[in-house]
């Protein structure tokens, strides 16, 4: 023990300016992830505006019933998996693809512009992006003037519920794909280009090399960045959904985190949203230590 604590001494002591680096980190994380934890206690406690911050006397688990035998929060929960679920779909392979795709260009000026184009989207504020979905969805917008220009019949697509999962689900993956592209490619280059020669010797092609070399090869940063995507399951796209969604599309958008919004914040019933909040937390506590379990058990790759 006294070893140890010499050993970080001396550490610290030696490289003093690169932990204090990490000051304004851990500042931030204890002040905006960690202390706010403290303010669950009111999921078991009346909360009344005015009143105390942890709430006025303790009800128990009076909220946590409430919303599991509310018709309205299952519906939500479902909305939550299912726009969740085709996020991951959709989201997580394609980035790969996209890597493995611009690691065959061998053009630089052309493997530089895709790169440049599928990135962009990255950079633009949720608020611009939503603003450029309503646009283009809306009656007489560019979608609906290409339909009406081929002979079909004009559509409010933000209205109709059965288009609301398509429409988040292709945004997301056009702001997503080129950014995640970025972690892919760095991991592409840390493959020794010996075991690609030594492929090619035995006579494997380029699909039997990216198979049995590259994949392979990219395949820790693969599973840390799905064990991620799992942790963020539940949370899905609270901002852009916000923006995008309205009464008419409830049926098939809302979801936790909106209706979530919407109780406590809207309605004033903090308990019962922070009660919902906690149970949404503990779901995805849930899903990252199960994911990183078999992870470590399948291909022994894991976060911790």
């Amino acid at each position: 023990m006294r070893k140890g604590r010499q050993s970080w001494r001396r550490a610290i002591r030696r490289d003093w300016q690169l932990y204090s680096l990490a000051i304004l980190p851990m500042l931030f994380f204890l002040t905006f992830r960690y202390l706010p934890m403290i303010g669950n206690v009111i999921a078991f406690r009346r909360f009344r505006p005015g009143g105390s911050i942890f709430g006025e006397y303790w009800v128990g688990l009076r909220y946590v019933k409430m919303f599991l035998t509310d018709s309205t929060f299952w519906n939500v929960f479902t909305n939550t998996l299912v726009l969740g679920g085709l996020t991951l779909i959709v989201c997580f392979p394609l980035p790969i693809v996209l890597a493995l795709l611009l690691n065959e260009v061998r053009t630089r000026y052309l493997k530089r512009f895709v790169q440049s184009v599928s990135y962009l989207p990255h950079f633009l504020s949720i608020v611009i992006v939503a603003g450029m979905i309503m646009q283009m969805l809306s009656v007489d917008g560019v979608v609906n003037q290409i339909v009406d220009a081929l002979g079909g019949e004009p559509s409010a697509f933000l209205q109709k519920p059965e288009w609301f999962r398509t429409i988040y689900v292709s945004s997301e993956a056009w702001q997503t794909v080129g950014w995640g592209t970025i972690l892919y490619l760095a991991a592409l280059t840390t493959i020794d280009q010996d075991l690609y020669e030594a492929a090619r010797i035995d006579g494997a092609n380029r699909w039997r090399q990216t198979w049995h070399v590259t994949l392979p090869g990219i395949r820790p940063t693969m599973v840390t960045l799905l064990i991620l995507n799992i942790g963020t399951f539940m949370a899905v796209g609270f901002e852009k959904i916000l923006l995008i969604y309205n009464p008419l599309t409830y049926e098939t958008a809302d979801v936790i985190s909106t209706y979530v919004y919407r109780v406590g914040i809207v309605s004033g019933n903090l308990s019962y949203a922070a009660a919902i909040g906690l149970f949404e937390s503990i779901i995805g506590l849930v899903l990252v230590l199960s994911a990183n379990f078999i992870s470590r058990r399948t291909v022994g790759t894991s976060l911790w």
